[in-house]
């Protein structure tokens, strides 16, 4: 009987140290990407772009599965819940910092059921306006929606997205009331501002620069510290009397909590890589984004820093789930 207990104790331990290292020979299947918004938008262009980069450097195909919804909470719980063993990823973006503070009934923690892989770029936002709308520049705005309060409007991808927090951000410094029409994307907040049921809304630049170039809106503000090549001729907050004005979004990938630190130290330096590649960093800046590419500790270090910055605008603008 004492030699089957020791026998059971050694195949214990055993299994205890092996749950926590990679499986032999990782990876050797298919990894899954989950993208918690639909296809096309930021979140999956960079998912998409540097996943098949680290593909490709692995040996392994990436399959990608996009999984909307509830603020991105929906595809992001899926990986909170899948097993640590490096065949599950996410990309996350800003508002996964947001809905740590917005939704206290989150099925996961932000913090702690994640391990934190890279942050692979940040874009700032661009506003844009329908061109019947009687404002060409900030300022004007600002007159216009001073003279008009509340009846102005403006649409953002969804509650808490950084779209809606930058605008709000806007609406605190300067003094004005517009009206949030949240969509559950950017493509339908999109096409109500160039149909003209909206006037003006944040997105990043990429999918609403070729709408300016087309007449079918203006651009007003850029919210980068500087000018910035996909928007050249879009002057900043700054330059157009709000300083210190910076915000934006960021991708960054993620895994399951407990998942091998040298996995999650393997695909960090893969994304890294990859996002340092000239040709993937001007296909970027042609979209208004800048490819970063960081160590987990530090994508962690920023993610904490942004639950405390956008707790902040949402506690100050009282913002709720609708």
């Amino acid at each position: 009987m004492k030699i089957l207990f020791r026998a059971l104790a050694a195949l214990a331990i055993m299994l205890a140290c092996a749950s926590g290292a990679p499986a032999q020979g990782w990876p050797n299947r298919p990894i899954r990407m989950i993208v918690p918004y639909t296809p096309g938008g930021y979140t999956d262009l960079m998912a998409r772009l540097v996943g098949q980069k680290i593909s490709d450097a692995l040996g392994q195909p990436i399959i990608f599965e996009n999984k909307p919804g509830a603020n991105a909470i929906i595809g992001t719980d899926v990986v909170a819940k899948a097993a640590p063993d490096g065949y599950t990823f996410g990309t996350v973006i800003a508002a996964h910092a947001v809905n740590a503070t917005l939704n206290p009934k989150l099925p996961y923690d932000t913090l702690k059921d994640f391990s934190y892989v890279s942050l692979m770029s940040v874009a700032p936002l661009i506003m844009i306006a329908h061109p019947s709308l009687p404002a060409n520049n900030v300022q004007e705005l600002i007159a216009l929606a001073k003279a008009k309060p509340g009846e102005l409007n403006f649409a953002s991808s969804g509650v808490g997205a950084a779209a809606h927090l930058t605008m709000e951000m806007f609406k605190s410094r300067t003094g004005i009331d517009m009206q949030h029409i949240p969509y559950k994307g950017t493509a339908g907040a999109l096409q109500d501002t160039i149909g003209g049921r909206i006037n003006v809304m944040f997105d990043v630049v990429g999918p609403l620069m070729p709408q300016v170039r087309s007449g079918l809106a203006k651009a007003i503000v850029v919210t980068a510290k500087e000018r910035i090549p996909a928007a050249s001729d879009v002057p900043t907050m700054a330059e157009q009397g709000v300083a210190d004005f910076v915000s934006g979004t960021w991708a960054g990938l993620i895994a399951p909590a407990g998942t091998p630190k040298e996995i999650v130290d393997r695909v960090s330096a893969e994304a890294k890589k990859a996002l340092a590649d000239p040709a993937l960093k001007d296909k970027l800046v042609e979209q208004g984004i800048v490819a970063v590419g960081s160590t987990p500790e530090e994508f962690r270090s920023f993610v904490e820093e942004e639950i405390g910055r956008w707790r902040k605008v949402i506690t100050d603008a009282g913002i709720k789930m609708e």
